[in-house]
């Protein structure tokens, strides 16, 4: 196993981490989880990278590498709506864009073609992640008005209110450009 494909497998135990920690509830669980889901961001921009440059790029890292992104941001996504900061028709909207896009994606590869990230799903990502990381701050110092990241994420803050829409334009825009780029392949 290469490493760009190591650092994806980590992504793997890293969301699990995640799970386990954010299950906590605890100022402690809280302060794991939002580590453990920067850290598991960050190796997804890290073993892309890796694998362009070093030209390591396999067929395995092109399964497991969205397979990790989906399940840690689903795995945010379901615990923000949990925590009460994120609606959760928000929360299945994008897990169903995710894994309909996934799904096209192995589609396409499976008849010789590729459907290529596209700049709306990079911002998208970004959002969802800017999202995700400033409401897991929010966690962490909901309980401390005297943190100077309490007023930036607090929940009707404007923080979260624009990465959390934001996000939830762009999952649908871009849900909606792969479907239609790949619809000839849904017709069988």
């Amino acid at each position: 196993m290469n490493l760009p494909n190591a650092i994806t497998v980590a992504r793997l135990v890293l969301a699990a981490v995640f799970v386990g920690a954010a299950s906590l509830a605890t100022p402690a669980g809280n302060l794991v989880a939002l580590v453990t889901f920067v850290v598991a961001a960050f190796s997804d921009f890290l073993d892309g990278y890796l694998a362009r440059k070093l030209n390591l790029v396999t067929s395995l890292g092109k399964l497991l590498d969205p397979l990790a992104d989906k399940i840690l941001v689903s795995a945010a996504f379901i615990h923000l709506s949990a925590a009460g900061l994120c609606p959760v028709w928000v929360t299945s909207l994008i897990i169903a864009r995710e894994f309909l896009v996934t799904g096209l994606r192995q589609i396409a590869v499976e008849q010789g073609e590729v459907i290529a990230a596209d700049n709306l799903g990079k911002w998208k990502t970004t959002f969802q992640l800017t999202f995700c990381i400033a409401a897991l701050i929010w966690l962490l110092v909901e309980n401390n008005p005297e943190s100077p990241l309490h007023g930036l994420t607090k929940p009707n803050g404007w923080l979260l209110l624009v990465s959390l829409y934001g996000a939830f334009a762009l999952t649908a825009l871009s849900g909606f450009n792969y479907t239609w780029k790949g619809r000839h392949l849904l017709k069988g």
